[in-house]
């Protein structure tokens, strides 16, 4: 991708696929309520315990859901449909990251990257789009071009594939307990914001204490600066829900235009004031990342400007040193000078922390995820 193709949005090759039935794992719990008093006369609660089969037991055909009549069962065959991605590959990393290669049914195929925790569990990194809308220099998903987002059940299933594989796992093993997917990330292939309905949609399933029952607190929202989509992020409160992470990546708008063509729409005072502008009484602090690129935004100027530009957002500063790709124009600034740019910032009073690299050495670290060239 030369300089050229750098245009601020791409539009989508393909539209979302539209399924001949409607697919139920594509509805919140409010939504299937009403699908299901129209479709399947009975009492209420059934709405709720084909949710729970869908997202709780992560049942993978409505004969499965066994506390349901024969006869529901056939209806729900006749008039629903229950979409599921295919796992390609599943490669693993010295330090126990897995990378899945994922098949949409359309033949497309998406990357996701489970990350073990500290502790017990693990964070999930999901896509919210095949390829990307945006044009990031760093970020090897950009190279694919923007084939289409994806749909809802696509973006939790995500979720339900890598944790159904961690219990196939634990059985062959003989393991005492599963591990769980505790943490999601919506930070993998893809502008989240720009996929706002289908994202937002999957939050509400993936947090339904009826469904996957994932704590708001544990998932992050990455955005590229989407600004519109900041602000309705803030009106419509799921800053309260969810954490919000933006990439920044620059402190002038000269290099951020360079690294980031989405700052020839909104530039970073625009998108500096929608953050500021985000409720704040409930609001989750906001992340901003900040890809350290060897050169180009990692000297002690930028700490500096970094300092007056973050200081009264109440945000915290994500160091990230790049993680290198083919035919990527940066290169990763060396351990010292990681250092000393860390040191200059909190100089200036800003809470730093640094992302260590997990999973480089299968292409699944941040701004790596791009199929390793292959369809």
């Amino acid at each position: 991708m030369g300089t050229t193709d750098l245009v601020a949005i791409r539009p989508p090759q393909h539209g979302l696929p539209k399924p001949d039935r409607p697919d139920l794992r594509s509805m919140d719990r409010e939504e299937l309520g009403q699908w299901v008093a129209e479709s399947l006369p009975g009492p209420a609660f059934r709405a709720t315990q084909i949710f729970e089969w869908l997202h709780r037991h992560r049942a993978r055909s409505f004969d499965a859901m066994t506390n349901l009549g024969q006869a529901v069962r056939a209806t729900l065959s006749r008039s629903a449909s229950l979409g599921g991605l295919a796992v390609d590959t599943v490669q693993q990393s010295a330090d126990g990251t897995r990378k899945l290669r994922l098949r949409t049914n359309d033949g497309h195929a998406i990357e996701s990257v489970l990350i073990p925790n500290e502790g017990r569990g693990l964070t999930q990194c999901i896509s919210s789009m095949v390829g990307c809308s945006l044009t990031c220099r760093f970020c090897a998903t950009a190279t694919l071009g923007f084939i289409r987002n994806l749909a809802t059940w696509e973006i939790v299933d995500q979720v339900y594939e890598a944790q159904d594989m961690l219990e196939r796992q634990a059985t062959a093993e003989g393991a005492q307990w599963t591990p769980r997917i505790t943490n999601v990330v919506f930070m993998g292939m893809g502008e989240p914001l720009h996929n706002y309905q289908q994202v937002r949609r999957a939050l509400a399933i993936l947090t339904d204490e009826r469904g996957a029952g994932i704590a708001g607190r544990r998932i992050t929202v990455s955005t590229a600066g989407l600004v519109p989509a900041i602000e309705r992020f803030g009106r419509e409160g799921l800053g309260h829900e969810v954490g919000l992470a933006i990439s920044l990546n620059a402190t002038t708008d000269e290099v951020r235009d360079r690294v980031m063509p989405i700052n020839t729409r909104w530039n970073i005072a625009r998108l500096l004031e929608a953050v500021r502008g985000l409720p704040s009484p409930k609001r989750r602090r906001v992340t901003f990342e900040y890809v350290l690129l060897d050169g180009v935004n990692d000297d002690p100027d930028d700490a500096r400007r970094l300092g007056t530009l973050l200081r009264d957002t109440g945000g915290q500063l994500n160091v990230i040193p790049f993680n290198p790709h083919p035919g990527a124009p940066f290169a990763r600034p060396d351990a010292e000078r990681v250092k000393t740019f860390v040191r200059q910032c909190r100089r200036g009073g800003l809470d730093v922390t640094v992302r260590r690299p997990r999973g480089d050495d299968i292409a699944a670290a941040c701004g790596q995820l791009a199929l390793e060239g292959n369809e």
